[in-house]
Protein backbone atom coordinates (compact mmCIF):
# COMPACT_ATOMS: atom_id res chain seq x y z
CA UNK A 1 0.00 0.00 0.00
CA UNK A 2 3.03 2.27 0.93
CA UNK A 3 4.91 1.64 -1.88
CA UNK A 4 1.52 2.33 -4.11
CA UNK A 5 1.30 5.70 -2.32
CA UNK A 6 4.81 6.72 -3.41
CA UNK A 7 4.50 5.52 -7.12
CA UNK A 8 0.89 7.73 -7.34
CA UNK A 9 3.15 10.53 -5.94
CA UNK A 10 6.13 9.98 -8.00
CA UNK A 11 3.85 9.88 -11.39
CA UNK A 12 2.40 12.91 -9.84
CA UNK A 13 5.69 14.31 -9.42
CA UNK A 14 6.79 13.28 -12.79
CA UNK A 15 3.97 15.44 -14.37
CA UNK A 16 3.77 18.39 -12.67
CA UNK A 17 7.25 18.74 -11.99
CA UNK A 18 7.86 20.74 -15.60
CA UNK A 19 4.95 23.09 -14.63
CA UNK A 20 5.77 23.78 -11.06
CA UNK A 21 9.52 24.18 -12.08
CA UNK A 22 9.00 26.61 -14.98
CA UNK A 23 6.09 28.44 -12.26
CA UNK A 24 9.13 28.18 -9.87
CA UNK A 25 11.74 30.36 -12.26
CA UNK A 26 9.38 32.28 -13.87
CA UNK A 27 7.14 33.27 -11.71
CA UNK A 28 7.53 32.66 -8.09
CA UNK A 29 11.26 33.79 -7.74
CA UNK A 30 10.43 37.10 -9.69
CA UNK A 31 7.96 37.29 -7.43
CA UNK A 32 10.03 36.78 -4.22
CA UNK A 33 13.07 38.82 -5.60
CA UNK A 34 10.60 41.55 -6.40
CA UNK A 35 9.64 42.20 -2.71
CA UNK A 36 12.85 41.56 -1.19
CA UNK A 37 14.10 44.39 -3.69
CA UNK A 38 11.35 46.71 -2.50
CA UNK A 39 13.14 46.96 1.19
CA UNK A 40 16.21 48.15 -0.02
CA UNK A 41 18.22 50.99 -2.49
CA UNK A 42 19.97 50.20 -5.50
CA UNK A 43 22.23 51.28 -7.71
CA UNK A 44 21.23 51.83 -11.94
CA UNK A 45 22.64 48.29 -12.39
CA UNK A 46 19.64 46.98 -10.24
CA UNK A 47 22.20 45.77 -7.73
CA UNK A 48 21.36 46.29 -3.84
CA UNK A 49 23.03 49.13 -2.30
CA UNK A 50 21.36 49.86 1.33
CA UNK A 51 18.73 48.40 3.15
CA UNK A 52 15.60 50.95 3.35
CA UNK A 53 12.97 49.27 5.42
CA UNK A 54 9.73 50.72 4.86
CA UNK A 55 11.05 53.81 3.03
CA UNK A 56 10.32 53.06 -0.63
CA UNK A 57 6.51 52.71 0.59
CA UNK A 58 6.47 56.02 2.12
CA UNK A 59 8.40 57.74 -0.54
CA UNK A 60 5.72 56.52 -3.12
CA UNK A 61 2.83 57.08 -1.31
CA UNK A 62 3.80 60.86 -1.23
CA UNK A 63 4.53 61.03 -4.11
CA UNK A 64 1.99 63.57 -6.43
CA UNK A 65 2.41 61.77 -9.63
CA UNK A 66 1.89 58.23 -8.60
CA UNK A 67 -1.41 58.75 -7.24
CA UNK A 68 -2.14 60.87 -10.20
CA UNK A 69 -1.54 57.92 -12.24
CA UNK A 70 -3.30 55.37 -9.48
CA UNK A 71 -6.14 57.43 -10.27
CA UNK A 72 -5.55 57.26 -13.82
CA UNK A 73 -5.71 53.58 -13.43
CA UNK A 74 -8.23 52.78 -11.72
CA UNK A 75 -10.44 55.08 -14.00
CA UNK A 76 -9.35 53.10 -17.03
CA UNK A 77 -9.78 49.77 -15.57
CA UNK A 78 -13.11 50.64 -14.36
CA UNK A 79 -14.40 51.87 -18.04
CA UNK A 80 -12.53 49.54 -20.23
CA UNK A 81 -14.48 46.86 -18.08
CA UNK A 82 -17.75 48.08 -18.29
CA UNK A 83 -17.85 48.70 -22.07
CA UNK A 84 -15.96 45.66 -22.66
CA UNK A 85 -18.79 43.47 -20.95
CA UNK A 86 -21.73 45.78 -22.06
CA UNK A 87 -20.93 45.92 -25.18
CA UNK A 88 -19.66 42.67 -25.64
CA UNK A 89 -23.09 41.03 -24.13
CA UNK A 90 -25.26 43.61 -26.46
CA UNK A 91 -23.36 42.04 -29.49
CA UNK A 92 -23.86 38.29 -28.16
CA UNK A 93 -27.66 38.71 -27.60
CA UNK A 94 -27.60 40.75 -31.05
CA UNK A 95 -25.85 37.95 -32.62
CA UNK A 96 -28.69 35.18 -31.57
CA UNK A 97 -30.98 36.99 -33.25
CA UNK A 98 -32.32 35.24 -36.73
CA UNK A 99 -31.30 37.72 -39.13
CA UNK A 100 -30.48 37.44 -42.50
CA UNK A 101 -26.22 37.77 -42.52
CA UNK A 102 -25.93 37.40 -39.17
CA UNK A 103 -22.92 35.24 -39.65
CA UNK A 104 -20.80 37.63 -41.26
CA UNK A 105 -21.29 39.99 -38.08
CA UNK A 106 -20.92 37.39 -35.96
CA UNK A 107 -17.36 36.70 -37.60
CA UNK A 108 -17.00 40.68 -37.75
CA UNK A 109 -17.73 40.93 -33.98
CA UNK A 110 -14.51 38.20 -33.19
CA UNK A 111 -12.36 39.09 -35.50
CA UNK A 112 -10.05 41.34 -32.98
CA UNK A 113 -9.00 38.30 -31.35
CA UNK A 114 -6.73 37.84 -34.42
CA UNK A 115 -5.56 40.85 -34.03
CA UNK A 116 -1.76 41.70 -32.53
CA UNK A 117 -1.55 44.92 -30.26
CA UNK A 118 1.10 46.23 -32.74
CA UNK A 119 -1.09 45.73 -35.48
CA UNK A 120 -3.95 47.46 -33.54
CA UNK A 121 -1.79 50.26 -32.12
CA UNK A 122 -0.57 51.11 -35.97
CA UNK A 123 -4.13 50.91 -36.94
CA UNK A 124 -5.57 53.60 -34.26
CA UNK A 125 -3.14 55.62 -34.48
CA UNK A 126 -3.89 55.99 -37.55
CA UNK A 127 -7.54 56.64 -36.85
CA UNK A 128 -6.79 58.93 -34.39
CA UNK A 129 -4.27 60.96 -36.62
CA UNK A 130 -5.60 64.65 -36.46
CA UNK A 131 -4.87 65.42 -40.31
CA UNK A 132 -5.59 62.21 -42.06
CA UNK A 133 -7.53 59.99 -39.64
CA UNK A 134 -10.69 58.86 -39.50
CA UNK A 135 -11.90 60.57 -36.35
CA UNK A 136 -10.45 64.17 -37.70
CA UNK A 137 -12.75 63.43 -40.93
CA UNK A 138 -15.78 63.00 -38.66
CA UNK A 139 -14.95 66.02 -37.09
CA UNK A 140 -14.74 67.99 -40.22
CA UNK A 141 -17.64 66.70 -42.00
CA UNK A 142 -20.31 67.51 -39.10
CA UNK A 143 -18.33 70.76 -38.53
CA UNK A 144 -17.22 69.83 -34.66
CA UNK A 145 -13.67 71.20 -33.18
CA UNK A 146 -11.10 69.22 -34.38
CA UNK A 147 -9.57 67.28 -31.67
CA UNK A 148 -5.57 65.89 -31.43
CA UNK A 149 -6.72 62.62 -29.31
CA UNK A 150 -3.11 61.04 -28.11
CA UNK A 151 -1.68 64.98 -27.89
CA UNK A 152 -4.22 66.42 -25.43
CA UNK A 153 -4.35 64.87 -22.21
CA UNK A 154 -7.88 65.08 -21.84
CA UNK A 155 -8.82 62.73 -24.40
CA UNK A 156 -5.79 60.73 -25.16
CA UNK A 157 -6.60 58.24 -21.94
CA UNK A 158 -10.33 57.87 -23.92
CA UNK A 159 -8.61 57.11 -26.95
CA UNK A 160 -6.86 54.40 -25.17
CA UNK A 161 -9.79 53.11 -23.65
CA UNK A 162 -11.26 53.23 -27.42
CA UNK A 163 -8.81 51.10 -28.61
CA UNK A 164 -8.25 48.43 -25.33
CA UNK A 165 -12.22 48.01 -25.73
CA UNK A 166 -11.89 47.34 -29.44
CA UNK A 167 -9.37 45.14 -28.84
CA UNK A 168 -10.82 42.99 -25.73
CA UNK A 169 -14.32 42.66 -27.59
CA UNK A 170 -13.98 40.22 -30.02
CA UNK A 171 -12.56 37.66 -26.32
CA UNK A 172 -15.88 38.91 -24.67
CA UNK A 173 -18.26 38.32 -27.59
CA UNK A 174 -17.21 35.09 -28.24
CA UNK A 175 -17.33 33.58 -24.55
CA UNK A 176 -20.65 35.53 -23.82
CA UNK A 177 -22.22 34.20 -26.76
CA UNK A 178 -21.13 30.70 -26.14
CA UNK A 179 -22.65 30.60 -22.92
CA UNK A 180 -25.89 32.09 -24.71
CA UNK A 181 -25.99 29.12 -26.71
CA UNK A 182 -25.92 26.78 -23.74
CA UNK A 183 -29.27 28.09 -21.95
CA UNK A 184 -32.30 25.75 -22.78
CA UNK A 185 -34.64 27.35 -25.02
CA UNK A 186 -37.28 25.61 -23.14
CA UNK A 187 -37.03 28.20 -20.55
CA UNK A 188 -37.67 31.07 -22.97
CA UNK A 189 -40.52 29.38 -24.38
CA UNK A 190 -42.19 28.57 -21.22
CA UNK A 191 -41.91 32.39 -20.45
CA UNK A 192 -43.67 32.86 -23.60
CA UNK A 193 -46.52 30.91 -22.92
CA UNK A 194 -46.50 32.60 -19.70
CA UNK A 195 -46.80 36.28 -21.13
CA UNK A 196 -43.52 37.20 -19.54
CA UNK A 197 -41.77 40.45 -21.33
CA UNK A 198 -38.93 39.95 -23.20
CA UNK A 199 -37.18 42.37 -21.23
CA UNK A 200 -37.97 40.59 -18.19
CA UNK A 201 -36.98 36.79 -19.56
CA UNK A 202 -33.45 39.05 -20.19
CA UNK A 203 -33.21 39.98 -16.55
CA UNK A 204 -34.91 36.38 -14.84
CA UNK A 205 -33.57 34.21 -17.59
CA UNK A 206 -30.53 35.22 -19.22
CA UNK A 207 -28.63 36.96 -17.26
CA UNK A 208 -28.46 34.34 -14.29
CA UNK A 209 -28.52 31.60 -16.50
CA UNK A 210 -24.65 33.06 -17.94
CA UNK A 211 -23.60 34.46 -14.76
CA UNK A 212 -20.84 32.03 -14.26
CA UNK A 213 -19.82 32.56 -17.53
CA UNK A 214 -20.16 36.87 -16.95
CA UNK A 215 -18.56 36.22 -13.44
CA UNK A 216 -15.42 34.41 -15.62
CA UNK A 217 -14.96 37.19 -18.53
CA UNK A 218 -15.80 40.00 -15.75
CA UNK A 219 -12.70 38.74 -13.54
CA UNK A 220 -10.35 38.44 -16.40
CA UNK A 221 -11.34 41.49 -17.93
CA UNK A 222 -10.09 43.48 -14.71
CA UNK A 223 -7.32 41.55 -14.80
CA UNK A 224 -6.35 42.61 -18.14
CA UNK A 225 -6.68 46.08 -18.02
CA UNK A 226 -4.66 46.44 -14.88
CA UNK A 227 -2.13 44.73 -16.38
CA UNK A 228 -2.25 46.91 -20.31
CA UNK A 229 1.40 47.58 -21.53
CA UNK A 230 1.32 47.23 -25.13
CA UNK A 231 -0.87 49.84 -26.71
CA UNK A 232 0.12 52.57 -24.23
CA UNK A 233 3.72 52.15 -25.31
CA UNK A 234 3.07 51.94 -28.73
CA UNK A 235 0.35 55.19 -28.87
CA UNK A 236 1.51 57.48 -26.18
CA UNK A 237 4.56 56.24 -24.26
CA UNK A 238 2.83 57.56 -20.87
CA UNK A 239 2.12 60.37 -22.47
CA UNK A 240 1.11 63.51 -22.93
CA UNK A 241 2.03 64.89 -19.59
CA UNK A 242 1.78 61.39 -18.05
CA UNK A 243 -2.07 61.60 -18.59
CA UNK A 244 -1.85 58.05 -19.77
CA UNK A 245 1.13 56.82 -17.20
CA UNK A 246 -1.13 53.85 -15.43
CA UNK A 247 0.64 51.56 -12.97
CA UNK A 248 2.46 49.40 -15.27
CA UNK A 249 3.37 51.56 -17.99
CA UNK A 250 5.12 53.57 -14.77
CA UNK A 251 6.68 50.04 -13.43
CA UNK A 252 8.74 50.14 -16.57
CA UNK A 253 9.59 53.50 -16.85
CA UNK A 254 10.67 53.43 -13.30
CA UNK A 255 12.63 50.15 -13.70
CA UNK A 256 14.24 50.30 -17.50
CA UNK A 257 13.80 53.61 -18.46
CA UNK A 258 15.11 55.30 -15.39
CA UNK A 259 17.23 52.50 -13.94
CA UNK A 260 15.20 53.01 -10.49
CA UNK A 261 14.82 49.29 -9.83
CA UNK A 262 13.99 49.40 -6.24
CA UNK A 263 11.19 51.84 -6.83
CA UNK A 264 9.88 49.75 -9.77
CA UNK A 265 9.73 47.35 -7.41
CA UNK A 266 8.05 48.89 -5.14
CA UNK A 267 5.26 50.28 -6.98
CA UNK A 268 4.86 45.97 -8.36
CA UNK A 269 4.32 44.99 -5.38
CA UNK A 270 1.37 47.79 -4.17
CA UNK A 271 -0.06 47.03 -7.93
CA UNK A 272 -0.24 43.16 -7.22
CA UNK A 273 -1.41 43.88 -3.70
CA UNK A 274 -3.96 45.94 -5.69
CA UNK A 275 -5.26 43.81 -8.28
CA UNK A 276 -5.81 40.76 -5.48
CA UNK A 277 -7.34 43.80 -3.96
CA UNK A 278 -9.99 44.25 -6.26
CA UNK A 279 -10.21 40.84 -7.54
CA UNK A 280 -11.16 39.83 -3.70
CA UNK A 281 -14.07 42.47 -3.55
CA UNK A 282 -15.07 41.07 -6.78
CA UNK A 283 -15.47 37.24 -5.09
CA UNK A 284 -17.50 38.83 -2.05
CA UNK A 285 -19.37 40.68 -3.51
CA UNK A 286 -20.20 39.14 -6.92
CA UNK A 287 -19.50 35.98 -6.19
CA UNK A 288 -22.21 34.89 -4.13
CA UNK A 289 -24.96 35.99 -6.93
CA UNK A 290 -23.55 33.62 -9.04
CA UNK A 291 -26.14 30.41 -10.24
CA UNK A 292 -24.35 27.48 -10.87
Amino acid sequence: MGRRRWSERGYALLFLGPSLALLAVFIFWPMLKTLYMSFFLTDKFGHITVFNGLGNYRSLLQDASYWASLGATLSYVAVVAVLTIVLGLILAVAAQQQLKGIGFFKTLFSSTMGISVSVAAIFWLFAFNPSVGVFAQLSQALHLPEINWLADPHFALLAIIITTVWMNLGFTFLILFGALQQVPRSLYDAADVAGVAKRTQFLKVTLPMISPTLFFVTTVTLIDAFKSFGLIDLMTAGGPSNATNLLVYRVYQDAFLNGSYAQASTESVVLTLLIAVVTLVQFKLFGKRVTY
